[in-house]
């Protein structure tokens, strides 16, 4: 069976995240992994950008009514039309969940993954504390090799 990981992060993203999340989704594709974004721009196109580059399958729920609005490198496009609701459908999707930088929209995505007892890995990404304690809640990750290396392990462990 296939192994599905959520990228998540923003859809205004520097250009630095652009091209750790383009790593992210060609070594995802590279591993037969199957990319799942929110299916719009910066993190979720670039990640969709390396895994179809390599011959991998993405998949984007979007958060429109209209497939339109996907970005261009989207195997799969789903409009649910449920707005920013639909983070809780991309961490869902996902086995586990690589964040890569992010707004509140990824930080949501962060939380509805560990609700969800998915296994989440961040790369340059929030950092949570609950009373001023730092909180340990997900792994993260130097760099994209590493991010997908502890994302894939934690699936398949």
């Amino acid at each position: 069976m296939s192994v599905f990981v959520s990228v998540v992060g923003p859809g205004d993203a520097s250009p630095k995240q652009v091209a750790d999340a383009e790593t992210v989704g060609r070594l995802l594709a590279g591993a037969d992994a199957i990319v799942v974004c929110g299916g719009r721009g910066g993190v979720m196109e670039a990640a969709c950008r390396g895994a179809l580059e390599e011959g991998g399958i993405t998949v984007g729920l979007l958060p429109d009514a209209d497939r339109r609005q996907a970005n261009p490198f989207l195997t799969v496009s789903i409009p649910t039309g449920m707005g920013e609701l639909r983070n809780g459908l991309v961490a869902r999707a996902g086995d586990a969940v690589i964040a890569i930088g992010g707004e509140f929209g990824t930080l949501s995505e962060i939380a509805f993954a560990l609700k969800l007892g998915r296994p989440v890995v961040g790369l340059g990404t929030w950092e949570l504390a609950r009373g001023g304690a730092e909180v340990q809640a997900f792994e993260v990750a130097d760099g994209p090799q590493e991010a997908v290396a502890r994302a894939l392990a934690l699936v398949r462990a």
